[in-house]
């Protein structure tokens, strides 16, 4: 697979996502919505940090399950309970985005939600990724 990405000049700078993302290979992955669920469906983490870590990790263990990498995501979306707070944690978050996951960012979203499905859940990730 290979990817551009593409940031115009003519919009606001991309930070820790990309404009648009071209995507081109033969297999597409749809990654169901992830929060920081361990595997006897409890959720993990008391901060919004902890549970986007966790979330993250999730996501990325689903892509790796289909023989994806990070570098082959083409889309992701946040759902967030709270978007003022995940502005506030955004350098962490970051941070913990570039240690997961590195820089090739994808298209991304972030949504703010009244709740997400697990009631303890303050974070969810989707997305999609192309891989050769």
């Amino acid at each position: 697979m290979t990817t551009e990405r593409i940031d115009p000049p003519a919009l606001s700078p991309a930070t820790g996502f990309s404009h648009a993302v071209v995507a081109t290979g033969s297999r597409l992955v749809f990654l169901a919505g992830q929060t920081a669920l361990d595997r006897d469906g409890a959720v993990l983490g008391d901060t919004l940090p902890e549970q986007f870590e966790r979330a993250l990790g999730n996501l990325l263990t689903a892509l790796r399950a289909a023989g994806g990498t990070p570098a082959d995501l083409a889309r992701v979306t946040v759902y967030a309970t709270d978007v003022a707070a995940y502005r506030a944690h955004a350098p962490e978050l970051g941070r913990v985005w570039r240690c997961l996951a590195g820089r090739d960012y994808p298209a991304m979203a972030v949504v703010q939600v009244v709740r997400l499905w697990d009631e303890a859940a303050t974070v969810e990730l989707d997305g999609f990724a192309v891989l050769p």
